[in-house]
């Protein structure tokens, strides 16, 4: 290692034990709400019943109606429905709100890694860990306008669920924690300038 080298690495060492706390208290905040949309996702996917109208129960995995004494006959066969490609329609939102899922854990690990192990990849790995957060944000919500798409003609705004609003609620947190954790790379890390000096 040459001498030159060596003195980098002791200013990438130093410049990073000068964090701000108000940078690491933001980094933490965007981990902790992505952590949050993660567990409303996975809640909102494993219930996955999203509408109710017209005495129907109209979900991701079940489609149920109401009985004459008030208890609920679900079944996993969603052409009972009546309504046209639902099948293929709901296959097609569950797996993208699944998916969504799985990559935003992903993501959350990048983000998680890139502030535990801190090294000269650190801003890439948070770059990363934000890119796929924001992946996740467009595979949800559009497994949501497909929900929506596909029960356009039975869609009140009294009628969706609160696992409904879960989903949506974390579909906007990916968006706008996948956004800030950009940003945020951006205006920090002058070390990186520095490199490229």
């Amino acid at each position: 290692m040459t001498a030159i080298a060596v003195q980098a690495q002791w200013l990438l060492t130093r410049r990073r034990r000068t964090r701000s706390f108000f940078e690491m208290f933001i980094r933490s905040l965007i981990i902790l709400c992505v952590a949050i949309a993660i567990v409303l996702s996975s809640i909102a996917v494993c219930d996955g019943h999203w509408l109710f109208a017209k005495g129907k129960l109209f979900g991701l995995w079940h489609f149920c109606t109401v009985g004459n004494n008030s208890a609920l006959k679900c079944a996993t066969d969603l052409t009972l429905a009546n309504i046209r490609g639902i099948n293929a329609g709901m296959t097609f939102a569950r797996s993208l709100v699944s998916f969504a899922v799985v990559v935003a854990i992903f993501g959350l690990e990048l983000l998680m890694v890139s502030q535990v192990c801190e090294d000269v990849n650190s801003r890439k790995k948070w770059s990363m860990g934000s890119i796929l957060v924001l992946l996740s944000f467009l595979l949800s919500f559009t497994g949501v306008l497909s929900f929506l798409f596909l029960l356009r003609d039975h869609i009140t705004l009294t009628g969706f669920t609160l696992t409904y609003w879960c989903e949506f609620i974390s579909a906007f947190l990916f968006f706008l924690n996948g956004i800030s954790g950009l940003h945020l790379n951006n205006i920090t890390f002058p070390w990186n300038r520095m490199r490229k000096n």
